[in-house]
């Protein structure tokens, strides 16, 4: 994964919200992600994802994560998101059923 964001984040109450979002996405979760620019994608979680230190196009650090959805059943699509893209997870399996 490269070191390089769109977006980073510093602001504490920022990380809160993408750290509350990792706790969404259970490893081998299946979820629909629904995205801040009115698209959404499905997919199997492969990893819950970390926050990470990133830096944007002008050097600032701060913080991001992306995680990698994969379809089931077939090893030749995968798609990475950006968590501060997500809008709302919807969960399509029981996992988080039992954690909420």
């Amino acid at each position: 994964m490269s070191q390089q964001a769109e977006h980073v984040y510093s602001d504490p109450a920022r990380i809160a919200q993408l750290e509350a979002l990792v706790h969404q996405l259970p490893p081998n979760g299946h979820v629909s992600l629904w995205l801040r620019d009115g698209n959404s994608c499905e997919g199997i979680v492969s990893a819950r994802p970390t926050v990470q230190q990133f830096r944007d196009a002008d050097g600032n650090q701060g913080i991001n994560a992306q995680v990698r959805l994969e379809r089931a059943g077939t090893s030749d699509w995968s798609r990475y998101v950006w968590l501060d893209d997500i809008e709302r997870v919807e969960h399509h399996d029981s996992i988080m059923g039992s954690e909420s």
